[in-house]
């Protein structure tokens, strides 16, 4: 039996050992780490290379890594929790879905998951919407007037809204919600606690050239620097009709309008952002937005279910796993690409994020690594 873990590990660090074997202690059992592979939730390229984190995850302690699709891990937080848990639930030895989250009372994050669907709730947040309020302070102020503070505290978290989700995701599915509380430091924060550091944190070290081998458990070969993908962006954005705008996911109310103007009158991509962003939409949103744009991903694209498992590597553990999948299990990208049904839709996205990503290093890499490199095994 297994325990699933939708994760990015961008890059993989000690916060992630440590929810890996805290699992592995709690359960005994075998862990599925389902990827984000070339970019990530926030909206950008992931730090290195997707076969590598693998790689690195497989050294400490997973067991089998499937890819998350590109469109999905490009999604807001439902779509994302969404796509994963239908990947864990293909897998018959799943038993739990486990998550760091900075709490683990299991019954407030029920009352949130609740939260975030009551009607009452999303009568306030319309309510403080329409007068032009941020969306996360509207969704906290909704929860705590029909909920109370305790609830409404625990939607304030990134990562336990992205709980709450996979909460919501997991409803009737048989899994068990596994909630380990993060040690260390919180989410997105500036400072490291010991060898416990967050991903952003490390992330800018490593760009900065700083030594970051007592925060990681291994160190990646090469990395990525988004700033190098901003001209391609410019010029994916300029080529664009409000009607294209329009068609990619989160874009609603006017917001393709916004966009457009601005586009054609600013020449960065954090200009662009700051020219359209407003009370209502959120920076990572946008910057969701733009990386849609690059990777051509629309509303219709995150619509269709993923109904494939595309493996990056595995343990002599986590190869008995695989015969316990449902999803078609990809191996050979070229093999899948002469399917034609509308998976190999979101398939062809997570080769082009690649091929896209590969741009992203000082040395740009070569197309076609996910036809050219092996399925990691250890």
């Amino acid at each position: 039996m297994a325990v699933a873990i939708i994760s990015e590990f961008n890059p993989f660090h000690n916060g992630h050992k440590y929810l890996v074997q805290s699992v592995k202690n709690i359960t005994g059992e075998s862990v599925i780490a389902i990827m984000s592979g070339s970019f990530v939730q926030r909206g950008e390229v992931a730090v290195a290379d997707k076969f590598e984190r693998a790689k690195i995850a497989l050294n400490n302690g997973v067991d089998l890594v499937v890819e998350l699709p590109t469109v999905y891990a490009v999604s807001n937080a439902q779509r994302f929790a969404s796509c994963g848990v239908e990947i864990a639930k293909s897998f018959d030895c799943v038993n739990y879905l486990a998550f760091g989250c900075e709490v683990n009372n299991i019954n407030l994050l029920k009352t949130a998951a609740d939260a975030l669907d009551d009607v009452n709730v999303k009568k306030i947040i319309a309510e403080s919407m329409k007068n032009g309020d941020y969306y996360p302070r509207a969704l906290e102020n909704a929860v705590n007037t029909v909920f109370g503070n305790d609830v409404s505290q625990v939607l304030s978290q990134p990562n336990n809204i992205l709980a709450a989700e996979y909460l919501r995701a997991l409803n009737k599915s048989g899994i068990s919600p596994l909630p380990i509380k993060r040690t260390g430091v919180e989410h997105d924060s500036s400072s490291a606690n010991k060898n416990i550091a967050s991903a952003s944190l490390i992330r800018q070290l490593m760009r900065n050239g700083d030594d970051v081998s007592n925060l990681v458990p291994n160190l990646v070969s090469k990395i990525t620097y988004p700033e190098h993908l901003e001209r391609a962006a410019i010029v994916k954005l300029r080529s664009m009709s409000k009607k294209d705008f329009a068609k990619l996911p989160d874009v609603n109310e006017g917001l393709e309008n916004r966009i457009f103007d601005s586009v054609h009158k600013y020449n960065s991509v954090e200009e662009i952002i700051f020219a359209i962003k407003t009370k209502r939409y959120t920076h990572a949103r946008l910057r969701r937005i733009i990386t849609c744009a690059l990777l051509g991903i629309t509303e219709e694209l995150q619509q269709i279910p993923c109904k494939y498992a595309r493996i990056l590597g595995f343990s002599n553990e986590g190869e008995k796993l695989l015969k316990t999948c449902r999803f078609e299990i990809v191996t050979s990208p070229a093999k899948y690409l002469r399917k034609k049904d509308n998976d190999i839709r979101l398939f062809e996205k997570d080769i082009l994020a690649s091929d896209i990503a590969a741009a992203a290093y000082d040395d740009i890499s070569s197309c076609g690594a996910d036809f050219h490199t092996q399925i990691i095994k250890i």
